[in-house]
Formats: C-alpha cells, structure tokens, sequence
C-alpha cells in the first residue's frame, strides 16, 4: 500500500516538475517585436485653384454740366475697374480706363459708357441736355465814314518805284499802278470835278536840273500806264520834284530806292 502510494507521489512530482520545465522554457523565449505599421500613401497632386476673375465695374460716370446751352461745352468724367475693353458711343470711341472728354453736343444728348472684360461687362449713361441759347439782340447797322478823294488816295493809292536812273515801268510798279487805276475809277466816280497829281521823284545822286527832267519822265510813264488802264486823261497831271522833297534821307541804296517812285495826290 505504501509503495502505491509512492509510485502515485513520484508521477504526480514528475508531472508537476515536467510543467514547471515547460513554463520556464516558454518564460526563456525571446518576445517577437510586432510587425511595423504600413507607410502613408503617397500624397496626391491635386491642381491650383484656378485665380479669381471680377467682373468689370464703372465706378463713376459723369457729365459736368449735365444742361448747357447750343454751342457750349459737358465734359464726361469716368473710372473703371477690371476692365479690358472699354468704349462711349456717341463717335467718342475707345477710352482708358480713367479719363475725362469734353462734348459739343448740339441737341440733348445720352453717352453709354461700356466696360467689357472676361468676367462680363457693365454699362453706364449720362444724358446732357442742351437748351437753345437765345438770340442776340439786333446790332445796329455799322455806318462806314464817308471818304473823300484825298483820303481814299492816302489810304489806298500805292507808290511805283523806279530802277536807279530808269523811268521803266518794273513788274512791281505795274502792280502798284494797277491797284491804283482802279482806285482812281472809285474815286473820280464819287468825284467827278477831282484833279490827281502824280508826282515824279528821284534820289540825291545827280544834279538838281538833271533829276528835274528824270522825275518828269517818271510821272509820265506812270500817266500813260494808268491811261491804258482805262483812267481819264483829262482827269490827271503831272508834276516832278526831282530830289528836292526826298522820303528818306540816309545815304543808302534802301534809302535811295525809297526815294525813286511816283506818287499820287490830289491836285489843289
């Protein structure tokens, strides 16, 4: 009995002792360490945010004066933003994005202003009226003076100049006597009773009884030039002062030439 008894202690023993073993042995295992979590995906490319567009806006447009009268002047004022095609009807045109013009508008008038861009586009107007200007009071009539002979002949009659110690008729002198024959037409025609002089003259070179006879000759050729134009010859005399009543007296050939001429006047 005792020996079962020792047979049944030495298997329990063995059992236990086996047990202990196989926990030690599983206490002396090296731990595993866990596995390494996965690596984030990729980041995605996503695209920009397309930019924000605004719509073009007219901040202000104006006309100053908005009434005026026919003849007068509106100036258009304007200001514009996020714009890229900005015109005014009315013939104005394409403007800038600010600006001024000023209009002429000859009845009431409504200038649009547009601004176009991608965003859209914005429209303004301004209406200038015009009124009609009253007329002017009635001016009196202008009463022009009454000229007599001699004054007409000092305002209008022209001198013919001569070459140095010539009594040809020049280009210039023809033009100057012709001006002149239509002057005296005028004249004759409101005087019928007048006497005209003309007059020869000469420089201070040579003697006083050699530019005597060289004036003489000068008013004649002047006489018949005007004569051929048509002017009465009984309406017109000659008379020469040689050098002795000079228009200019300095020593020069500008001077002299001033003094070379024939001139008209009426006779007393």
């Amino acid at each position: 009995m005792s020996q079962f008894r020792g047979s049944q202690l030495a298997k329990v023993s063995s059992v236990f002792l086996t047990l202990m073993l196989l926990i030690s042995a599983a206490g002396c295992k090296k731990k595993v360490p866990p596995p390494a979590p996965p690596p984030p995906p990729p980041p995605i490319d996503r695209p920009a945010p397309a930019p924000t567009v605004s719509k073009p806006a007219i901040n202000s447009f104006s006309a100053e004066p908005t009434r005026i009268e026919k003849g007068q002047a509106a100036t258009l004022r304007w200001s514009i933003s996020n714009a890229t095609d900005m015109t005014i009807d009315q013939s104005i045109g394409a403007v800038q994005s600010q600006g001024s013009r000023q209009v002429y508008p000859s009845a009431t008038t409504t200038y649009s202003l547009i601004a176009n861009g991608p965003a859209g586009s914005d429209t303004r107007s301004v209406t200038v009226e015009v009124s009609s200007a009253p007329p002017p009071p009635p001016t009196a009539p202008t009463v022009q003076p009454t000229l007599n002979g001699q004054e007409m002949l000092v305002r209008e009659g022209q001198d013919a100049y001569f070459d140095y110690d010539k009594n040809d008729i020049r280009a210039d002198a023809s033009q100057a006597l012709t001006s002149d024959a239509d002057l005296l037409k005028r004249v004759f025609a409101r005087e019928p009773a007048l006497i005209v002089i003309i007059e020869g003259h000469s420089d201070e070179r040579g003697s006083a009884e050699y530019n005597l006879g060289l004036g003489d000759r000068r008013a004649t050729a002047a006489k018949e030039f005007l004569v051929q134009l048509g002017v009465p010859v009984d309406r017109l005399k000659t008379l020469s002062y040689g050098k002795e009543r000079p228009q200019c007296t300095e020593a020069t050939e500008d001077c002299y030439q001033k003094n070379r001429r024939a001139h008209l006047t009426v006779g007393q």
